[in-house]
């Protein structure tokens, strides 16, 4: 056997003991554990992974293997859990690759540190542990996505984020470059190597459903071995839908006065100006139809449990879309409602720009309990009296805990989850939407 196949044995040796390990400590992760591969690769001098295989230097394997050997479980980890979460396939959703890096490590180191099993357990240092809090109380639940958007609203320091990056850095994440890697001698490549990336995308999404169902069978008296965990797992695997996507379900096709050069004939017009000089033969349509959103109704859970600073950034959030002016029609009808047990206080918006203003002075009205129905027999009065005349959606920001309605809308009707706090969402009506 050459230096080199040795190198090689040796490397995948010392990753299948570790691998053993955290499968006899953590049975839950199996799904996981046996998605990934060894491959020695020198060009890393440390260990990193592509979501296929574990890319090994055998020289750093063994070295860490001798000096500090829990250190390798923390590894193993650490990029089983950016797999789970598949932060290598949003990488190209965040310009700035560096706090990209960062807010992954964070997002994967945080999950890590909250377990409590001790094969992977590191007592935190005070200056992480000082980072935790800081971002939990600015972002709430700690994902790649929150964890980046706080560094990326704020002055850059770039001597503290060099220093975060020495801190939570512990993998090779130049193989996600890889990923995206496009030859243009070899197109065919390119197609391939797309096809490998959605195939290891979905068997991530499949696996981490399965280590969520098993931690949600295991109930909560494992829940501070598992940490955050469940809760993230639970947070990602949620569908996502793009929020101006979803508003176009509720538009519906009007004329407008605008001119229309979609529909332009631009040969008739050129034909006419030749041979007259200055006379076109046709102008330009001053109306155009459009498909947007004319009347819609937005209710606000005001009860206890739901705090004030998760409906502000859902107000905030709405406002930013609609105001752009391509969702809404120039004259719209708007209600807010605002309702815990009962209906507390309603508004009516015909601008739009009137929604940001509403959404900057919010304050809740209520406080008590949750009785989703007031809202919905509200709506039906208001449509009965013709002042909704034709409503095609309603959007309940809520946590979920509180009397449900049984009868469908024939309306769209959504329930819309803040994705920072615990929710009660499996308990929403099969009949309407869930967003989060």
């Amino acid at each position: 056997m050459g230096n080199r196949d040795q190198l090689d044995a040796m490397g995948k040796k010392i990753l299948g003991t570790v691998r053993n390990e955290l499968q006899v400590s953590m049975r839950f992760m199996a799904p996981a554990l046996s998605s990934l591969g060894f491959v020695m690769d020198l060009s890393t001098k440390t260990a990193g992974t592509d979501a296929s295989f574990i890319r090994f230097n055998p020289s750093y394997l063994f070295q860490v293997f001798l000096d500090r050997p829990y250190r390798l479980d923390r590894l193993y980890m650490h990029m089983l859990v950016h797999c789970l979460f598949r932060h290598m396939f949003s990488m190209n959703e965040f310009p700035d690759r560096e706090l990209f890096h960062l807010a992954a490590d964070i997002a994967a180191e945080s999950v890590i540190d909250s377990m409590d099993y001790p094969v992977i357990r590191v007592t935190p240092s005070d200056y992480r542990e000082e980072w935790y809090r800081k971002l939990r109380e600015e972002t709430g639940l700690l994902t790649l996505p929150k964890v980046y958007r706080y560094f990326a609203q704020r002055p850059r320091d770039y001597r503290e984020e060099a220093r975060l990056s020495r801190e939570f850095l512990c993998d090779d994440h130049s193989f996600w470059d890889r990923l995206d890697h496009k030859d243009p001698e070899k197109p065919e490549n390119d197609s391939r190597n797309r096809l490998l990336r959605e195939k290891n995308r979905k068997e991530w999404e499949k696996n981490a459903k399965k280590i969520q169902t098993e931690l949600e069978a295991r109930g909560k008296e494992r829940s501070e071995e598992q940490g955050d965990l469940e809760w993230i797992l639970s947070f990602e695997n949620k569908k996502r839908t793009d929020y101006r996507e979803f508003l176009q379900q509720f538009t519906v096709v009007r004329e407008e006065a605008r001119i229309d050069l979609d529909s332009f004939d631009y040969g008739f017009y050129n034909y006419g100006m030749e041979l007259y000089g200055n006379l076109p033969l046709i102008e330009e349509n001053e109306y155009r139809e459009a498909k947007k959103i004319e009347e819609l109704v937005i209710a606000i859970d005001t009860s206890a449990s739901c705090k004030e600073t998760q409906v502000q950034k859902f107000l905030n959030g709405t406002a930013e879309i609609l105001e752009t002016g391509e969702s809404f029609f120039h004259h719209v009808s708007v209600y807010i409602v605002e309702c815990d047990e009962k209906i507390q206080n309603f508004v009516h918006l015909d601008r739009i720009s009137d929604l940001r203003q509403y959404a900057a002075a919010f304050h809740v009205h209520g406080g008590g309990g949750t009785d989703f129905r007031p809202v919905f027999r509200w709506t039906q009065e208001m449509q009965k009296k013709g002042t909704l005349k034709d409503l095609r959606g309603l959007l309940y920001f809520t946590d979920g805990y509180g009397v449900w309605p049984e009868e469908p809308t024939r309306y769209e009707t959504a329930f819309i989850f803040s994705g920072e706090e615990e929710t009660n969402d499996d308990a929403a009506p099969d009949w309407a939407m869930k967003l989060y």
